[in-house]
């Protein structure tokens, strides 16, 4: 019997962090399955992109419900369906009402392009541009009901290059975010990534000493 988490991705769109999971959990010793991939959005395209995978796949179109919480009645059965015990946002684009996400805390995750609690929302390129920084980055999070918020997992930083634009920036910046969220769901599914008082603390030791600077010195 398999000792993998069974994990649900959650997407709105191409699901581009999706195919990093799932590529991920091919390997024989990651400690996640993809047993379930669910959109919101009929025409998004990463459904069929998990469909020619052989992952099972649901359309859940949240136009057809009259609230978010018969959305959310849908989804729960779906997931429970699967036997679903982690779920991973990979641009999913709706929030989630707060009783859905008390009842999968610390057992649903998201991963957002900016070092968090910086550049919380939408457009986050360009207001790290707009605002100067000279490192921006992705997170990984324990997903909470405000959004953007939750403890954080992982975190991945980008330098901010002169002459970037928007659309360089989260070129860049999505490099490592298909790098890091495999990363941070290995960590969950293990079970080395423990999340007390707003805080995650992680069980094990990378011996990375190495600090980014930015401009180089």
């Amino acid at each position: 019997m398999s000792t993998k988490k069974r994990t649900a991705i959650l997407i709105s769109g191409r699901g581009s962090n999706m195919k990093s999971l799932v590529e991920a959990s091919r390997g024989a010793d990651y400690p996640a399955e993809i047993v379930l991939v669910a959109s919101n959005r009929p025409d998004a395209a990463g459904i069929g992109w998990a469909e020619k995978q052989g992952l099972r796949t649901a359309v859940i179109d949240h136009k057809l419900f009259p609230s978010r919480e018969a959305f959310e009645t849908n989804l729960q059965s779906a997931l429970e369906e699967h036997g679903v015990e982690l779920i991973a946002l990979a641009g999913f684009m709706r929030l989630m009402t707060p009783g859905f996400v008390e009842r999968w805390r610390d057992r649903m995750i998201n991963i957002h392009p900016s070092l968090l609690p910086s550049f919380k929302g939408l457009d986050t390129h360009a207001r790290a541009i707009e605002a100067g920084v000279k490192i921006t980055g992705c997170t990984v999070h324990f997903v909470r009901a405000e959004m953007d918020e939750g403890p954080i997992i992982a975190q991945a930083a980008v330098r901010v290059l002169p002459g970037d634009d928007p659309e360089t920036l989260a070129a860049r910046v999505l490099q490592t975010e298909h790098r890091v969220y495999p990363a941070a769901l290995r960590l969950v599914a293990a079970g080395q990534a423990q999340s007390k008082d707003q805080k995650v603390t992680i069980n094990q030791h990378s011996g990375e000493t190495d600090t980014l600077f930015s401009p180089a010195i």
